[in-house]
């Protein structure tokens, strides 16, 4: 049994959201009076500082109690951090460990929460009634903790604890059911295929054509939270109406394990498509150790997918961005080329049947020096644009018109640029909270402002790297972009516009406010 005094637990929730401030509160004094050590980002001030010391409480903290709540499930900062302690379980022998309390919600989860929660289980608290049991059982989970490891054990070798479920499920309770007004969408995560909030641009049509043409590949490029994914489905559903099988991988839900040699990445991908058409094979049982990881993946795709098949497949790749920093990235890129290549050579051929959709931010060209091993250079190249003044005018309509005029689109428009996700998040917030565009736009770069999560996670992911910090912080004080490769990865990340390091601004006059405060 592990002692109390030695546990550090680390308590994440969003802030302003109730009754999670008021539980937490509750978790807090149970545990700390246990004798644990308990650390709650409650009184930090925001900056530097403030970024550098989450990471670092959340990376080496024995256990994470994140509160999920249909409040906090969107929260950026709170997958931030559920990603970040998954990634550190991983290489720390399952430490931290995450034990996730449901507030009052039993509903699915977002990605990528979903991918690393889903198979844990989790405690569920429904109301005051549920605190004294939710105490005693998160009490009992942490006292069995399994001992560190000595330091002479490896921390690069990850943990099979790390992928376990964590604590038994508090039992659910059936809830009352209760007539309540028609919600507005939630904001976060891909756009439902049935919303009215979804904006049609002008790459929506160049996809379906390019994907009705079967084009071998297709390249979908984007900055973070430009929509890629909202595309990407609408693109294969398009594909299943025109009769066409369509499969879809989003490698944010590989976990780190996949991504450390290039055959666990292969099964993953193949044991993704086998599931969703269903097919009576097991890529394990098909994969011969004599055989290279290349040759293995080509021969299930050919023998077992587009050769059980006469209709042609569709294969949406997802994030795309998490290949090129693996040492074999290259290595997978260069085998979808060679795709494109053998389907040039023999039309009628098992790769004539297949077009690959590659959705990504970051410019390939970093990580892919040679041309001729890229598939980057030879796709259909489609790339994701802002929204439009006019286009921003018909989401404030569909909203219900919470931008009263044409002075406060306009004024809508410079504050967030036409950054989808900051558009929709603002149009929500006015919708929901019927505040005043005077009031809205002077607490937008605030801590506390509906962006403040948005905000406050792009801090902690510039802060991580001292070097992009400070061209970023060049940026937002009218100072060229410091590098080509700095101006690359903020204009990927959805933080700078411009077409050089020179011309380099920030994104939009939120970004520029919030990020010349803090990086300062």
């Amino acid at each position: 049994m592990t002692d109390s005094r030695n546990i550090k637990v680390v308590l994440i929730y969003k802030r302003d959201c109730q009754p999670d401030e008021e539980l937490v509160r509750f978790i807090e004094s149970r545990l700390a009076a246990s004798g644990y050590s308990v650390f709650i980002d409650r009184c930090l001030t925001v900056g530097m500082d403030w970024a550098r010391e989450i990471e670092h409480q959340v990376r080496s903290a024995d256990a994470i109690i994140p509160l999920l709540s249909a409040g906090s499930i969107h929260s950026e900062m709170l997958s931030f951090e559920i990603e970040t302690a998954n990634e550190a379980a991983q290489f720390q022998q399952g430490r931290p460990r995450l034990l996730p309390v449901r507030v009052k919600y039993t509903g699915p989860l977002p990605e990528p929460l979903a991918s690393i929660l889903d198979p844990v289980q989790y405690f569920l608290w429904e109301g005051p009634h549920d605190d004294l049991g939710l105490a005693t059982e998160l009490e009992e989970s942490l006292k069995h903790l399994p001992a560190r490891e000595t330091e002479s054990a490896s921390p690069r070798q990850p943990a099979a604890a790390a992928e376990q479920p964590a604590v038994t499920p508090a039992p659910p309770r059936p809830a009352a059911k209760v007539a309540r007004p028609p919600a507005i969408e939630g904001i976060g995560g891909a756009v439902p295929l049935d919303s009215e909030y979804y904006i049609t641009r002008a790459v929506d049509p160049e996809l379906s054509a390019a994907i009705s043409k079967r084009d071998s590949i297709i390249l979908l490029k984007g900055a973070r939270q430009m929509g890629k994914t909202s595309l990407l489905a609408r693109g294969l559903q398009h594909a299943r109406q025109q009769g066409l099988k369509a499969v879809s991988t989003d490698l944010q839900k590989f976990n780190a394990s996949h991504f450390r040699a290039v055959d666990s990445l292969y099964q993953a991908l193949a044991e993704s498509i086998a599931d969703q058409l269903e097919l009576e094979v097991l890529p394990a049982e098909t994969w011969d150790a004599r055989r290279g990881p290349n040759a293995n993946f080509e021969r299930f795709l050919r023998r077992y997918v587009l050769g059980k098949t006469a209709t042609p497949l569709i294969w949406g790749l997802d994030e795309v961005d998490r290949l090129f920093a693996t040492p074999f990235g290259t290595e997978f890129f260069a085998l979808l080329r060679s795709w494109h290549n053998e389907r040039a050579l023999d039309p009628s051929g098992p790769w004539s049947s297949l077009s690959v959709v590659i959705a990504y931010a970051t410019e390939a060209h970093l990580f892919i020096t040679d041309l001729n091993q890229s598939p980057f250079n030879i796709g259909t190249r489609l790339a994701l644009e802002d929204f439009t003044a006019l286009q921003i005018a018909e989401l404030n309509r569909r909203y219900r018109n919470p931008l009263k005029s044409q002075d406060e689109l306009t004024r809508f428009f410079r504050l967030v640029g036409g950054h989808p996700y900051l558009v929709r998040r603002g149009l929500h917030e006015l919708t929901t909270h019927k505040s005043s565009f005077d009031t809205f736009e002077e607490h937008a770069s605030r801590d506390e402002s509906c962006y403040g999560d948005h905000l406050r996670r792009l801090l902690v992911l510039l802060v991580r790297d001292p070097e992009l910090s400070a061209a970023m912080r060049s940026v937002a004080n009218s100072q060229p972009c410091a590098s080509s490769t700095c101006f690359e990865r903020l204009r990927s990340a959805g933080l700078v516009v411009g077409h050089s390091p020179e011309e380099a601004r920030p994104r939009c006059r939120l970004y520029a406010s919030y990020l010349r405060r803090h990086l300062n």
